[in-house]
């Protein structure tokens, strides 16, 4: 088992392609690629029969948190999967994760780490928390070449569902951005670099509040949901 412990800013851009584009010559001469530079991302979140996580993030209070399992892949009885804690508090993100066996997930509750200590307190917080949504999306990573603590990514094929809620159940669902649109995140621990900062207001491109648990939940409230 390991552990992981992130604390950092996170803000949030949706890109079109032509920004895309434009940005991405200025950025590489900047970065390199990341040490797992492309990711498959698959996500389980939990939350309770009365969606009270994601009502009370998308009221977007001083404090709030996610609970949700991470995969790289669609997971087999051996490969390793993630527990994660997100918190966010007066704009700093706080991510706690523990690494396990698919295998041993449903036994992970029993273990005395601290990380799991903190799972099982959110868990006895919210009554009744059981999977809610899976969220899938296709991921590039990027960190500072100077400014180590710098991380951007880049998400596309971002999709969701509220069926088969299993990481086990495969990559499939309704899609959550358009064919055109590229949801960028930039990480860092203190101050964004000024060459990035320029960068940003050169093309006009500002940050969003954007959650893809949050859309994922308005969009099931919006319509009916047909999966593909």
């Amino acid at each position: 088992m390991s552990t992981e412990v992130f604390e950092r800013v996170e803000k949030k851009y949706l890109l079109t392609k032509d920004q895309y584009e434009c940005l991405m010559p200025v950025i590489k001469e900047h970065v390199k690629e990341d040490l797992y530079p492309v990711l498959e991302i698959h996500n389980l979140y939990f939350d309770t029969k009365e969606d009270t996580l994601i009502r009370n993030s998308l009221e977007k209070p001083v404090y709030k948190e996610k609970l949700r399992i991470r995969s790289y892949k669609v997971p087999e009885l051996n490969d390793p999967v993630y527990l994660e804690i997100k918190k966010k508090f007066e704009g700093i993100v706080y991510k706690r994760r523990k690494q396990v066996l698919y295998k041993d997930l449903k036994h992970a509750s029993e273990e005395k780490d601290q990380i799991q200590k903190e799972i099982n307190y959110l868990t006895k917080q919210y009554p009744g928390i059981r999977p809610a949504m899976m969220i899938f999306y296709h991921r590039t990573s990027w960190i500072g070449k100077e400014e180590k603590d710098l991380r951007i990514t880049f998400d596309t094929q971002m999709k969701m569902r509220k069926q088969d809620l299993s990481l086990e159940k495969g990559n499939y669902g309704i899609p959550l951005l358009n064919e055109n649109e590229i949801l960028m995140e930039i990480k860092f621990l203190n101050a964004m670099p000024l060459w990035l900062a320029h960068l940003l207001d050169h093309y006009k491109i500002f940050p969003i509040s954007f959650s893809k648990y949050g859309k994922g939940y308005l969009m099931t409230q919006k319509e009916e949901i047909i999966y593909v």
